[in-house]
């Protein structure tokens, strides 16, 4: 057994005895069993499939620039990432401190933010180097962030406010400067919570879509009013991967969506690929 891989055996036996964002590698998610009438069933078209390697716990996906940004997890083996999207290679990379968890990024004009899973820290970077410029504390858990803009029209137009996670069926909006709480929403579908709410993105028509840990569930939000207005069933994507891609994986994870188009790139946690979708139409929730 490998240094790597024995590292990472022990800290996931580690995880799941405390109950932490990760699952078995055999049995990564629980196939969608969200019934309603009341929202569309989406499903991802595949336009394309990027391979690539296996070492990233994937926490925080965001394109920015025409680069991808990747936040992953784990103590000991947390680190950022910046990515060329033109042929997948990696431009630049920092390791977080050992004692600290990474989670979810996001950037917000020259700042990357990197938030942390239960060490109450949030990092402030340099977007081009990843260089840490400071620090900020938040209480309770984090788990996803994006960014809000106050117009959809352009990527590069200032923050209106961040958006973040913390495992529950809550989001908060954050003030993109001081990182202070302003606000939050309680994200329901049909009036019922949703729990576990993990990585998100914040889309271009101002849609919030979030990961459902140990599912292969995103849901779509209205951050206004917090209600679910879709359900997307990640599924086909594990089952499109070989076996071998397969082993060692772990749960879907991971939203990013291609500026000023209708796509995405999705992965999850030591995923060997990315895939380029779309979100079409199947059928309403619960309906075959």
């Amino acid at each position: 057994m490998t240094v790597r891989v024995r590292a990472f055996a022990a800290a996931l036996s580690a995880l799941l005895a405390a109950g932490a964002c990760s699952s078995t590698p055999d049995s990564p998610a629980t196939a969608s069993t969200i019934t309603s009438d009341s929202v569309p069933r989406l499903t991802p078209e595949v336009v394309r499939e990027y391979d690539r390697g296996d070492d990233a716990f994937t926490q925080g996906f965001e394109i920015d620039g025409g680069v991808l940004y990747e936040g992953t997890g784990l103590e000991g083996s947390s680190f950022v990432r910046r990515t060329s999207l033109d042929d997948m290679t990696e431009l630049d990379r920092v390791d977080l401190p050992s004692d600290l968890f990474g989670e979810g990024i996001t950037v917000d004009g020259d700042t990357l933010w990197q938030i942390t899973w239960r060490n109450g820290v949030a990092i402030a970077r340099d977007r081009d180097t990843l260089a840490e410029q400071r620090r900020v504390s938040y209480d309770g858990e984090g788990w996803g962030l994006c960014t809000e803009r106050s117009s959809t029209e352009r990527r590069d137009s200032s923050a209106e406010r961040l958006v973040m996670s913390d495992g529950t069926s809550t989001l908060t909006f954050r003030d993109p400067a001081s990182f202070d709480a302003e606000a939050s929403v309680d994200v329901t579908l049909d009036g019922n919570p949703v729990e576990q709410l993990n990585e998100l993105e914040c889309a271009d028509d101002g849609s919030v879509y979030a990961n459902v840990w140990q599912s292969f569930d995103i849901m779509r939000i209205d951050p206004t009013s917090g209600k679910v207005t879709a359900v997307i069933d990640g599924t086909p994507l594990w089952n499109s991967m070989s076996a071998a891609d397969r082993t060692g994986a772990d749960v879907f994870n991971g939203i990013a969506q291609i500026p000023c188009t209708d796509r995405f790139l999705v992965t999850g946690k030591f995923w060997p690929k990315i895939f380029e979708v779309r979100f079409t139409s199947s059928a309403p929730v619960g309906q075959n």
